[in-house]
């Protein structure tokens, strides 16, 4: 069934690129799309609604922060560019300045019901900023998190091991960037715990090493695309469809999305990404797995380097 709306702040190539796959897949009644330069987010939605008679009838449609009141989700995308090899917490000081600007437009327009979901990088620190600025339960603040960085090492394991990535279960957890933490204690391959699979199919002769390579093709991957392109859009507007479909159609899905900690996992005061379920309401709960000590430890430590980057924003 598709359900109402969703606003989309950024007309960039990941704001664009998410509104054009939330059409062909159809998943809202109204799509709009608001960008400062607004002859651009114009020219975005003019492309699309050309090409609307071969999919599911969506009104799309460029506007201005009012516009976006009675959204069931608003999307920020909008912030300043990633340069290549840039580290994503660089961008920090640069883009709370925007992002603060943003949040302050909406928060008339942010219904009782409204989600956010912050895709901006970094996004982790943003999202505990837009629970900050907006005073929103957590439940309705979320970030894109580890959800894309998940699929990434499902890619890679797959393409390793020649098995098909959708019969890999596993997560990124911890920040999205260079202090993620792979949970390879639940890391299994049809079924099969990841280490025991290499072993009885010899994918590997040191199974750290193998671990270890694959955490890093998963770290940088972003940057390999910035460099060759300029920028990611096509697998992260997958992953915001995701989301948006676990949301509307209240799927209870999980997936590693970014949100405020208040003591889950030893961890407060900063946002990062863990197991949730996600549904109508937003995160219906988060999962409790069973970490190792070491996994553990390394999701304490990206949550206190959040915290020391955080710290940085008003220095």
């Amino acid at each position: 069934m598709i359900k109402g709306k969703i606003s989309i702040i950024g007309a960039g190539a990941v704001g664009t690129t998410c509104a054009y796959t939330l059409m062909l897949n159809g998943l809202a009644k109204e799509i709009v799309l608001v960008n400062r330069n607004k002859d651009k987010a114009e020219g975005e939605i003019l492309d699309m609604r050309h090409g609307i008679s071969f999919v599911s009838q969506t009104k799309l449609s460029a506007g201005e922060y009012w516009q976006t009141a009675d959204s069931e989700i608003i999307i920020i995308t909008a912030g300043v560019a990633q340069k290549p090899g840039e580290d994503r917490t660089n961008l920090l000081k640069r883009n709370v300045v925007v992002f603060k600007g943003i949040l302050e437009s909406l928060k008339p327009y942010i219904s009782d019901d409204t989600i956010l979901l912050i895709v901006s990088n970094p996004v982790d620190i943003l999202t505990y900023v837009a629970r900050e600025i907006t005073g929103l339960p957590r439940q309705r603040v979320i970030g894109s998190g580890a959800v894309l960085d998940t699929s990434r090492l499902k890619y890679f394991i797959g393409t390793q091991t020649g098995v098909d990535p959708r019969s890999v279960n596993t997560y990124i957890i911890g920040e999205h960037g260079t202090t993620a933490v792979a949970v390879w204690s639940a890391t299994n391959v049809g079924g099969m715990l990841f280490d025991e699979f290499c072993q009885a199919h010899g994918c590997c002769a040191d199974i750290n090493d193998y671990k270890e390579n694959i955490l890093n093709s998963v770290k940088k991957a972003a940057y390999n695309v910035i460099a060759k392109k300029g920028a990611t859009c096509y697998a992260v507007a997958l992953t915001v469809s995701q989301i948006v479909e676990c949301i509307l159609r209240d799927e209870k899905s999980i997936l590693t999305v970014s949100v405020p900690l208040t003591g889950e996992y030893g961890i407060n005061d900063m946002a990062l990404s863990v197991p949730a379920v996600l549904g109508e309401k937003g995160i219906e709960f988060i999962l409790k797995l069973n970490l190792s000590s070491g996994e553990l430890k390394d999701l304490q430590h990206s949550a206190n380097s959040l915290k020391e980057i955080y710290a940085t924003i008003n220095e």
